[in-house]
């Protein structure tokens, strides 16, 4: 979960580089643009990047207030429709790296997401678990709480719960879905 006083990101992964770009958030604004994703809020941002500088998708920049090397400013926030093609290729790769990097943030979901109606869990909105696997991941994590994604895989037989859960991501990103677990609208 994010700490409450948290408003911005420290860091960014890189969507696509556009190295003579026009802002989409500010008119008139034009330069090196960088279209990347937040790494603890999942906030799609467009960043004014230093001259002369190279990124690479799925690259990991500091966007925080301080310490910024490569990034000028964050230009704003972007929705899924602004994304270039590019952007859009490379979000499941990049949002899959960014699961797998905040690890133990993920697994909590597993430990932690509850019902959301009667007959809707939590659960049952990632990608790859139906009812069955929504009932055992419950019935295990009250024994003993998910401590990696190997470790559910594991336990409950689930494959690849990082891609399920990029999977979701993306899903909540394009606004694909009603309920969001892990982006705030």
């Amino acid at each position: 979960m994010l700490p409450a006083d948290k408003k911005y990101e420290e860091f960014a992964y890189v969507l696509d580089f556009i190295p003579r770009g026009k802002s989409l958030v500010i008119k008139g604004r034009e330069g090196p643009i960088v279209q990347a994703i937040g790494e603890q809020r999942l906030t799609l941002l467009e960043l004014l990047a230093v001259d002369n500088q190279n990124f690479e998708p799925g690259e990991k920049v500091r966007i925080g207030k301080e310490g910024r090397e490569k990034i000028v400013s964050v230009l704003g926030k972007l929705s899924f429709e602004e994304l270039t093609p590019e952007a859009r290729s490379s979000l499941s790769e990049v949002v899959e790296r960014i699961v797998k990097s905040n690890e133990s943030k993920y697994v909590a979901y597993f430990n932690e997401l509850q019902p959301l109606t009667p007959r809707l869990h939590g659960l049952e909105l990632i990608p790859g678990i139906g009812k069955t696997f929504m009932k055992q991941i419950v019935e295990i994590r009250e024994k003993e709480p998910f401590v990696s994604f190997e470790d559910l895989q594991e336990r409950v037989g689930l494959r690849e719960p990082a891609k399920l859960i990029a999977k979701r991501i993306v899903e909540e990103l394009s606004g694909g879905s009603r309920i969001n677990l892990f982006v705030r609208k």
